[in-house]
């Protein structure tokens, strides 16, 4: 996949805001002070950012050199520091049970690609770590207010419960939200959410 996300993030505004989004916002008590997190995926920061000003080890991770510029400005603004690395999770490992939890806020990928994604996550966390997410579902394309126009990027949730069979499933939901993030995410949207530990 050519690097869109490199371009789209290369601008001034923030693609996607720079609030947090509301389902991080919502599980972020669920983690304490000083807990080492990796945000996947991460864009431009927002999430990454508002985890740190909650007083934790935050890196975040994405393959858009210009969307970790933008975190580490955003970051700049709210004075807090957060670790970002160029890694293309398509291709590249992640660090082995490193953090005390990975979130995830719609992870783009192919079909092909989604579960090595999760397994990813859950790679990286330690024993008891903590995974969040959420992701448009199937669904979404009726929709029109975010998210790839292709059913191969958007997720299944038959294909998420499944995987989580042998984990203690903390929250999951499937259905309609209201979102609003910068000028790409806005209005009633299908998502999946999910927090499980390992």
């Amino acid at each position: 996949m050519a690097n869109i996300w490199n371009e789209r993030f290369h601008s001034e505004e923030y693609y996607y805001g720079e609030e947090p989004n509301v389902f991080i916002e919502q599980q972020a008590y669920r983690l304490e002070h000083g807990q080492k997190v990796i945000a996947f995926a991460e864009g431009e920061g927002r999430n990454a950012v508002f985890l740190a000003k909650r007083n934790l080890e935050v890196t975040a991770i994405d393959y858009a050199e210009s969307g970790l510029q933008k975190t580490k400005k955003l970051a700049q603004k709210h004075s807090v520091d957060v670790l970002t690395q160029k890694i293309d999770l398509l291709e590249e490992e992640v660090p082995n049970e490193e953090y005390d939890a990975a979130i995830m806020v719609y992870g783009h990928f192919h079909k092909n690609a989604q579960i090595m994604i999760l397994n990813k996550m859950k790679k990286a966390i330690k024993p008891n770590g903590m995974m969040m997410l959420e992701v448009f579902s199937e669904e979404q394309l009726k929709y029109r207010t975010g998210g790839p126009q292709d059913l191969d990027m958007l997720y299944d949730p038959k294909e998420i419960l499944a995987w989580c069979k042998g984990h203690e499933v903390i929250h999951y939901f499937y259905g309609e939200q209201e979102r609003v993030a910068g000028k790409a995410h806005t209005g009633l949207a299908h998502v999946i959410q999910l927090v499980l530990r390992k």
